[in-house]
């Protein structure tokens, strides 16, 4: 097989690679079973490497060279983002430091910002009319995190003859607990020592055990949970009060709308130079179409 941008023929292997990164994602969010998607998966695959092709050749086209400095500030500014010289030759892959490959590689990074940096002007000053649009468009990326405030009653596994005893005498709580008795006062009655919390205050997802979160965020105010089991061991819990999500006012958030509208507009512009690119490319794939279809399986 083969693909050929602008006459740069595509190793086989960088389509693989870029194949599996894909299909893997989409394996890890159990969006796919076996190979039910791999044709997707390797048209997603194609044209994320002709899109990454053609910036390359654009931008060398535009910028052949590029001052040392700049790729020099880039190196630096990398390897202090990953905490480290070393930290950052294991996380690019690369066995052994090999500094001309490296900045060759960089250097095309700064190409790239360069390239962008030109596209995206001139950036707009958005009226306040407009930041306020942006903001009622995009209404969910504003909004607060939902809190609840919950009350619990736990038992520990230590010092139990049996799982099924802890278990079996938290039933018996919960049961009196359906029956009307006071929450506070069982819990305070069951709790194991001064240290124990029994209030939990206020929370948001997050904050605490995902087992216990999962629990008490579905539950309505003044419920009483099911037993359930967390690592620390089992609980019994209620949800004392809770504050919706809502949205955050508009001048506490404006520096946020006022970068989402400048993405947006990077983002249109960006979409546009691409379309302008892959329309002039000469782009030769010789796959067959049911190449990936089947499998084995």
């Amino acid at each position: 097989m083969a693909l050929i941008i602008n006459g740069e023929h595509i190793d086989d292997e960088i389509i693989e690679s870029e194949f599996h990164q894909i299909k893997g994602h989409y394996e890890r969010t159990l969006q796919v079973a076996c190979c039910e998607r791999d044709p997707e998966f390797r048209g997603m695959a194609k044209d994320n490497i002709i899109t990454r092709a053609l910036l390359g050749q654009e931008s060398r086209r535009r910028f052949p060279t590029v001052p040392e400095v700049d790729v020099t500030a880039r190196l630096q500014k990398l390897i202090e983002e990953a905490g480290g010289e070393t930290q950052f030759y294991l996380n690019i892959g690369m066995p052994a430091k090999d500094e001309s490959i490296i900045r060759e590689n960089v250097s095309g990074g700064v190409r790239l910002d360069k390239t962008l940096h030109e596209i995206y002007q001139p950036e707009p000053e958005p009226t306040e009319a407009e930041l306020r649009a942006c903001y009622e468009a995009n209404l969910k990326h504003y909004m607060t995190d939902e809190q609840i405030s919950a009350s619990h009653i736990t038992k520990s596994m230590q010092g139990a003859k049996s799982r099924q005893e802890v278990y079996q005498t938290l039933r018996e709580i919960r049961s009196e607990l359906l029956a009307g008795a006071d929450f506070a006062k069982i819990a305070e009655k069951h709790r194991a020592d001064d240290q124990q919390q029994i209030d939990l205050g206020w929370f948001k997802r997050g904050e605490f055990m995902e087992e216990f979160e999962t629990i008490a965020f579905s539950m309505g105010e003044g419920e009483i949970s099911p037993v359930f089991t967390t690592q620390l061991g089992l609980h019994i819990c209620t949800v004392t009060g809770r504050k919706p999500s809502v949205a955050k006012p508009f001048d506490e958030v404006k520096e946020e709308v006022k970068n989402r509208f400048l993405e947006e507009h990077r983002d249109k512009k960006f979409n546009a130079f691409l379309e302008e690119l892959k329309a002039a490319a000469k782009i030769e794939d010789t796959d067959p179409p049911d190449e990936s279809a089947n499998c084995g399986h």
